[in-house]
């Protein structure tokens, strides 16, 4: 309890002790005084973030003296997730093959699933680095980005495109970033936080949106498309899953 607070009460416990009417005004001044009529609410709480373990690449990182996955990212996430994420049967089929268990976990360790997941993703994508960015000269996948008039590039954790904007409405402001050197992680682009919280929307439109599976041809990252090179990527990085979290 607060000094001041004791200091008052022992105040007028002593006035009344010692009769007069001192105790009066006090009495009257709390019920006009709605700052001392009514008790401070103690301020929310944030839910409690559970941390994801590292995923292989960033247990190599941190060996190697890189920099690396960092906790605070799985916070953005948990944070982001869709509440019918924790809740949907069809939701729980699709992580099914990753997580077969997912439908009888806790709300905490479904959001840490999510955590690690897309701590797997952006190690697949990206390699965990935050200014990773990526050209495609093959015609099959070198569109020219509306926003940026240039052939699309693909940049930071999940390797995105200033055309998500559109798409997804994230924060990313070509008009400052084009003005930036590429690399520059003040690029909004680049920004950890604005990355992810567009995967989260992109994933959520995949699986709420469209109803596909998680694991599918079709799916946004080629990482999540099975047969392919990427996708067998994106598996070595799910090795580590959460404590709680049933192993495929």
């Amino acid at each position: 309890m607060a000094l001041w607070l004791l200091l008052d009460c022992n105040n007028s416990a002593g006035q009344s002790a010692m009769g007069g009417n001192s105790g009066a005004p006090q009495a009257q001044s709390a019920q006009t005084d709605p700052a001392k009529a009514i008790p401070a609410q103690p301020a929310s709480v944030e839910p409690p973030v559970k941390p994801a373990p590292p995923t292989p690449i960033a247990v190599k990182k941190v060996e190697l003296g890189m920099p690396s996955w960092d906790p605070e990212w799985d916070g953005i996430i948990e944070q982001a997730v869709p509440p019918l994420f924790l809740t949907s049967r069809r939701v729980a089929r699709d992580v099914r093959p990753l997580c077969p268990q997912y439908r009888h976990l806790s709300d905490a360790d479904k959001e840490q699933f999510w955590a690690y997941f897309f701590q797997a993703l952006a190690g697949a994508e990206a390699g965990l680095e935050p200014t990773s960015d990526v050209r495609h000269n093959s015609q099959a996948v070198a569109v020219r980005d509306p926003v940026t008039k240039h052939i699309a590039r693909q940049e930071d954790l999940l390797q995105l495109a200033y055309i998500d904007i559109e798409r997804y409405g994230r924060d990313f402001d070509w008009e400052r970033d084009k003005n930036l050197p590429e690399k520059d992680p003040q690029r909004t682009i680049l920004q950890p936080e604005n990355n992810l919280l567009c995967g989260m929307k992109i994933m959520s439109n995949q699986l709420l949106g469209r109803q596909w599976p998680l694991l599918t041809r079709k799916s946004y990252w080629i990482t999540l498309q099975p047969g392919t090179i990427g996708f067998r990527r994106f598996l070595k990085q799910m090795a580590n899953v959460p404590e709680g979290v049933p192993r495929a």
